[in-house]
């Protein structure tokens, strides 16, 4: 089982999206355990604040570095008492825009090294540098734009990494030759009904000749691919 520990302001999305279809069911089933911890509930401000202006000026607010260094250790103590701490391989990521863009081979290399990821979701103008240098190991970015918060990228994270679990998808094959992990996009697919507004579907796919459907959707593939995605095709 691979176990995700989400630190946020906003667990009540994080549960929601991630406890649906696929995810959900892998959680109930035992192959992957997901928990949120809100960083709020480990304020040491009575008005349970948990940002500040940052030194030097400028706008936003940045949250500060003790509520989530006391969220950390409390997810470490909830692993402990649950007797999941020793030998566990353990990686802390903080879900930032300086971070490297998340790749399919980065989330295949997560879900065969480690045990746990726990997620730091930052929010306003990011987190207190001193915490990322404390207790984080890596910096992961979804893309070059500009969200609210982390919460969404490290369900993400968690949606990629936890799909090359074993135990939450059927069969390997669903990942392993699907969009991406191939290293091309996927080929056009088509179900009933065999004309729909005066487009029907690709008589090959109705022969019977898996060799003709294998070659026709390897072309279109690397057809689509070399006019949306040409970079997939100049991977290592």
């Amino acid at each position: 089982m691979m176990r995700f520990d989400i630190m946020t302001l906003f667990p009540d999305l994080v549960q929601t999206v991630l406890g649906e279809s696929i995810l959900g069911r892998a959680q109930k089933n035992g192959a992957i355990s997901v928990r949120t911890h809100n960083i709020r509930d480990y304020t040491e401000d009575k008005h349970r604040r948990v940002d500040d202006t940052p030194y030097g000026g400028g706008k936003g607010m940045l949250m500060m570095a003790p509520p989530i260094y006391n969220c950390y250790q409390a997810v470490l103590k909830q692993q402990e008492a649950e007797e999941l701490n020793t030998d566990m391989r353990r990686r802390v990521i903080y879900l930032s825009p300086m971070g490297k863009v998340l790749t399919q081979s980065r989330a295949a290399e997560l879900a065969r090294d480690y045990d746990n990821l726990i997620l730091l979701c930052g929010h306003y103008e990011g987190v207190d540098r001193r915490i990322v240098d404390e207790i984080v190991d890596e910096e992961i970015s979804i893309g070059d734009f500009v969200l609210t918060g982390g919460e969404i990228p490290a369900c993400i994270l968690t949606d990629c990494v936890a799909r090359l679990v074993d135990g939450v998808l059927s069969d390997a094959e669903c990942y392993e030759k699907e969009s991406i992990s191939s290293g091309m996009l996927e080929y056009p697919q088509y179900t009933r009904p065999y004309e729909y507004h005066g487009v029907k579907v690709p008589d090959v796919l109705l022969s019977g000749h898996h060799a003709n459907i294998d070659q026709w959707r390897e072309e279109q593939a690397i057809s689509l691919t070399e006019r949306l995605r040409p970079e997939l095709l100049k991977r290592d």
